[in-house]
C-alpha cells in the first residue's frame, strides 16, 4: 500500500515541488486547502492531477482534526504560511495565527488522531511531522554561517511566527513523543516563486525591460545578502528528513552569500543587459528592521542525510529568467497565471 502524504501550503511553490517529488516516490500525496475560492486551486487539479485535494485551514483547529482523519496520513508537512516577509508587518496578527498558531493546531491535530497523551506517547506508527522553518528566525544574527545551534533573533513579525511554530515542533517531539521536525531553510527559489518576492520581482523586472514591456526596475536594499538555492532541491530535502531514524532539525542551504546587486547583475546578464541602466534604488522599499546577511552551514544535512544541493545560484537566476521571458513572451499574467507547476 503507498504511503500517504498530506501538505499544507500545496497551492505555493515548496508544495508543487514536493508534491512531484513524492508522486515520484510512489506516495499518494493530499493537499490541503482552504473552503473558500481559491483560484489556485483549479491550477493545482489541472497540473498535478494525481494530487488529491482535502479541506481545511489552519485558521480552524476543527478542520485539521477532521483532514487528518480523512487522510489517515504517514506524514504531514507543513508548509502553509503568510510567507511575504513585508506583508507580516501590515498583517502581524493574521501572520500569527497562520504562520504561528496554525503549527500548533496542526500538531494537536496530529496528536488528537494518534491518541497520544503526555503519559501515552506515540507509537511506532505515528505520523510523522515537517515542519517548515525559515532562516528568518536568526535574523540579526549571532555568527556566520549559521546552524543548527546558532541563537535566533527574529526581526519580522514572520520571523518570530516561525521562530513559535520551530519550538512548538520541539517541545512537542520532546513531551509527546512524536516524530516531528524543522527543516530551518534558506531562501529558495523558482520560476514557481510568487511575483511578490525580489528574486521573481528581479527575474519578471529583466524579462519586461527585454521585451520592451518596461524601461526600469525599483528595488530597495541591494546589499543584503542571502543563501539562495533551488526550490526542488529544499522539497528533496523535507522528504529525507521525515525518511531519517531519529527526529532531528536540520538547516539546508548552499553555504554560499550573493548580495542582491549580485542577483541583479547575473539576472540582467543573462538577457544581455547592463543593470546599471535600469534599476533605480527606492528607500521606501526597505523592510523597518533589515536583515543584512544569512549563510547557512548545511554540513550537518550533508553528513547525516546526504543531501546536497544540484543548481547553481546562476543556473538558477538564468533557469527564471528564461522562465518569464517565455511567459511574458506568451502574453501569460505572473500574478494570475504563474508558470507553474
Amino acid at each position: 500500500m503507498a504511503r500517504r502524504a498530506l501538505i499544507t501550503g500545496i497551492t505555493g511553490q515548496d508544495g508543487s515541488y514536493l508534491a512531484e517529488h513524492l508522486l515520484r516516490e510512489g506516495y499518494e500525496v493530499w493537499g490541503l486547502v482552504r473552503g473558500q475560492a481559491n483560484p489556485r486551486v483549479s491550477r493545482v487539479r489541472q497540473l498535478l492531477q494525481d494530487v488529491r485535494l482535502v479541506r481545511g485551514d489552519l485558521l480552524d483547529q476543527g478542520s485539521l482534526i477532521s483532514a487528518v482523519e480523512k487522510v489517515q496520513p504517514d506524514e504531514v508537512y507543513n508548509l502553509g504560511a503568510i510567507s511575504f516577509v513585508p506583508m507580516s508587518w501590515e498583517q502581524a496578527e493574521l501572520t500569527a495565527e497562520v504562520t504561528g498558531m496554525g503549527v500548533l493546531r496542526m500538531l494537536e491535530a496530529i496528536r488528537v488522531c494518534s491518541g497520544i497523551t503526555a503519559s501515552r506517547g506515540a507509537g511506532s506508527g505515528q505520523i510523522r511531522f515537517y515542519q517548515a522553518s525559515s532562516s528568518e528566525m536568526f535574523g540579526q544574527v549571532r555568527e556566520t554561517p549559521q546552524n543548527e545551534r546558532t541563537p535566533f533573533h527574529p526581526r519580522s513579525p514572520y520571523g518570530v511566527a516561525k521562530t513559535y511554530g520551530h519550538f512548538l515542533t520541539q517541545n512537542y517531539r520532546e513531551s509527546y513523543g512524536m516524530y516531528a521536525v524543522s527543516g530551518i531553510l534558506f531562501n529558495h527559489e523558482s520560476p514557481r516563486r510568487g511575483a511578490e518576492f525580489v528574486t521573481r520581482k528581479v527575474s519578471l523586472g529583466v524579462a519586461r525591460i527585454k521585451l520592451g514591456l518596461a524601461d526600469e526596475l525599483r528595488l530597495g536594499n541591494l546589499e543584503a545578502r542571502r543563501d539562495w538555492g533551488f526550490a526542488g532541491d529544499y522539497a528533496r530535502a523535507m522528504h529525507m528528513m521525515l525518511q531519517a531514524a531519529e527526529p532531528e532539525d536540520y538547516v539546508i542551504g548552499t553555504g554560499r552569500t550573493q548580495s542582491v546587486r549580485e542577483l541583479v547583475e547575473a539576472a540582467f546578464g543573462a538577457a544581455g543587459l547592463d543593470w546599471e541602466r535600469y534599476v533605480v534604488c527606492d528607500q521606501a522599499l526597505h523592510r523597518p528592521a533589515e536583515v543584512d546577511l544569512l549563510c547557512a552551514d548545511p554540513k550537518k544535512a550533508r553528513t547525516q542525510l546526504g543531501w546536497e544541493p544540484t543548481v547553481t545560484f546562476e543556473e538558477l537566476v538564468a533557469m527564471m529568467v528564461e522562465a518569464d521571458l517565455n511567459l511574458l513572451a506568451g502574453g501569460g499574467d505572473p500574478h494570475q497565471d504563474s508558470s507553474w507547476p
